[in-house]
């Protein structure tokens, strides 16, 4: 097999990958300020898709300009999820250089679209493919690529531990070559369930003394794990943005079966009190002694941008964050400081800010574990900051490890 790294090489965001050039695994974007795209057009024979994240799949209508009509193959949340975003990039940037497909590019996905569960082999390209449970989002996947010959596993993002909405991944195929996700190779995370024991002390100590607690959360995952938090603690909340769509596709019939507890969901979502923002609401939903879900996660759009004003000058109240606040975002410069630039104003928060790593990507103990089982294969080192210090770190223990750079194609 030949493998070049279009993205997602010693990065994070845009991740696609070509094989033999002909099979593309992934064609996401990066949401920068600009968003940035996989370095060079890919004409594949079939491509297959990891998850549902914009950095994973957020160029995938591109692919289908012009005459070329590749097969996509995915689970079932992962299309859906796929559909969601692509039509919020259009109508949010349609037109601008920020959303690089059209209306009709996007029409097309259905029409080349093929689903498939877990552990049910399938044939792309000329290649036999398998998808295994990666414990990331609903219907997040390992991929695992034979020629016959050599097994590729491609790991996309995956997570170890087990998360509300999910059970961690237990797959371990056996590969020649693993492609891994490196994203938390530095970060070792306390136990989960003791983040939550933390988050949900918080939550109740500021509704207690009478405060608001806006939690920024991801639409895709994260919204739902926190609504499965508040119910199995009995908090009650609001859910706004984003996630209330998501929140009703991953209840969808084809796609419970992708969930650790899908009566979990079920009985989250009726906890919850989902908001459509119209006359108001909004404004004051944020005066009440309670806790709302909402997006942007990193606190540059959404309905955050009415919440965080609302209740920013009250100390009593709080903001409490549930993701990694990438840098130069007014989430991570609110985190640091106090202070950021939210919907265009510059503010100071009195309210109290705090962290909680709910992350849905394995950390550097879940990282080694998962490679544990690959000590005798080869292994390049994928999507991440650090990509090239944790191959050296995998080198040190006796891996077959390195770090592609972007645009490297090599024969594995």
């Amino acid at each position: 097999m030949d493998v070049q790294f279009l993205g997602g090489a010693r990065e994070i965001g845009r991740s696609a990958v070509l094989i033999d050039d002909s099979l593309l695994l992934d064609f996401g974007m990066d949401s920068g300020n600009p968003p940035s795209f996989p370095i060079d057009d890919a004409d594949p024979d079939a491509v297959v898709v990891s998850h549902g994240h914009l950095d994973h799949v957020g160029s995938i209508p591109t692919l289908l300009s012009g005459d070329t009509r590749p097969t996509i193959h995915w689970t079932p949340p992962t299309y859906d999820l796929t559909m969601v975003l692509a039509r919020d990039t259009i109508k949010l940037h349609g037109g601008t250089y920020d959303c690089p497909f059209t209306e009709a590019e996007v029409a097309r996905v259905a029409q080349v679209s093929e689903t498939h569960g877990y552990r049910e082999p399938f044939h792309a390209a000329g290649y036999e493919i398998t998808f295994f449970d990666a414990g990331h989002v609903p219907g997040s996947a390992h991929v695992l690529i034979s020629d016959g010959e050599r097994r590729l596993l491609y790991t996309g993002d995956f997570h170890t531990e087990n998360q509300q909405l999910l059970s961690g991944t237990t797959a371990r195929p056996d590969a020649d070559v693993v492609i891994c996700e490196s994203t938390y190779s530095d970060v070792t995370r306390p136990p989960r369930e003791e983040i939550e024991r933390a988050f949900v002390d918080s939550l109740e100590t500021t509704l207690w003394e009478g405060g608001t607690v806006v939690v920024p959360a991801f639409a895709i995952g994260r919204t739902q794990e926190v609504l499965c938090i508040c119910e199995e603690y009995g908090l009650e909340c609001y859910v706004d943005g984003m996630g209330k769509r998501v929140t009703d596709l991953f209840l969808r019939e084809r796609n419970r079966e992708f969930l650790r507890d899908p009566d979990l969901l079920r009985r989250a979502k009726g906890n919850a009190r989902f908001v459509d923002g119209r006359d108001g609401q909004r404004e004051r939903i944020a005066e009440q002694n309670t806790v709302i879900v909402t997006t942007s996660g990193m606190l540059h759009g959404g309905p955050a941008m009415t919440y965080v004003p609302a209740i920013r000058t009250h100390p009593t109240n709080k903001i409490a964050m549930t993701g990694y606040q990438v840098e130069g975002t007014p989430g991570r410069e609110l985190y640091e400081s106090g202070s950021a630039v939210i919907d265009g104003r510059a503010m100071r928060v009195s309210a109290q800010v705090e962290q909680y790593d709910f992350s849905a990507h394995a950390d550097r103990e879940g990282l080694l574990e998962f490679l544990e089982s690959y000590s005798d294969a080869r292994v390049l080192v994928n999507h991440g900051d650090r990509c090239e210090a944790f191959a050296d770190e995998l080198q040190s223990e006796g891996f077959d490890a390195s770090a592609p750079p972007l645009g490297d194609r090599r024969p594995v």
